[in-house]
């Protein structure tokens, strides 16, 4: 279970595992802009999972993911009000050969965070009950 805590300003954490995850929002929203905002991380998750898939697509054909990279590019609709494409661009090894690039797309199509999205969960909003 993740447990949010807000320690002050527009600052909002979660706790998972073991781990904190601090966001914030920028200055002008609000926030001091100490950390990234909540739609950021959603926006690095997608693209450090498709990273995660090209990586080890790579090492197991024997590439280093060392010249590797992947860049996200949030495109909006004309209005600007909501994404209407992420696009991913994958930056391959020097020598990784054109017959492969079909399968490693195949293989980023396959990112558990991409895969949420194209078939998103239902998500419940409850309020808990008051401690007694």
């Amino acid at each position: 279970m993740m447990k949010v805590t807000f320690p002050g300003g527009m600052a909002v954490h979660a706790e998972f595992k073991g781990h904190t995850i601090h966001t914030d929002q920028t200055e002008t929203n609000g926030g001091a802009n100490s950390a990234p905002a909540p739609f950021a991380l959603f926006l690095a998750s997608i693209a450090t999972c498709a990273g995660l898939y090209a990586m080890r697509f790579c090492e197991r054909r024997g590439f280093s993911p060392d010249e590797l990279s992947v860049t996200l590019d949030p495109v909006r609709d004309p209005d600007g009000k909501r994404l209407s494409t992420l696009r991913l661009e994958v930056h391959l090894p020097d020598g990784f050969p054109e017959k492969y690039y079909p399968a490693i797309i195949r293989a980023i199509d396959q990112c558990a965070v991409k895969r949420a999205i194209v078939d998103p969960p239902e998500i419940e909003v409850q309020i808990a009950a008051p401690d007694a």
